[in-house]
């Protein structure tokens, strides 16, 4: 048993380091990935009372942590690239203007 803890915490110590170089996008989807399938290898083993239930309640909580982790992650001004066209029809990115940030695009 004391085994399986030293392992648990050296995967966790990786999983946590291996962070350092993301993007804070990154970051909130592996967090939220960590703690959604924690939640639901626990809801998972409270509703079915077996493996089977618990893995399938890690593996959505996992899915659902990650994409909620994602999908909040704040957009700052100016690190969003938007497509503009010239007069002449050329297409070209560049950063977004106020329009994009105000809904008037």
């Amino acid at each position: 048993m004391m085994i399986k803890k030293v392992l648990v915490a050296v995967l966790m110590t990786a999983a946590l380091a291996g962070c350092e170089t993301q993007t804070e996008g990154q970051q909130r989807a592996t967090t939220g990935a960590l703690i959604g399938g924690a939640g639901g290898a626990l809801v998972g083993q409270a509703i079915g009372g077996n493996t089977k239930s618990t893995v399938i309640g890690a593996a959505s909580g996992a899915l659902l942590g990650a994409v909620v982790g994602s999908a909040t992650t704040p957009q700052r001004r100016g690190e969003q690239l938007c497509r503009y066209q010239d007069r002449y029809g050329r297409i070209y990115t560049a950063p977004c203007d106020d329009r994009y940030y105000n809904g008037d695009y």
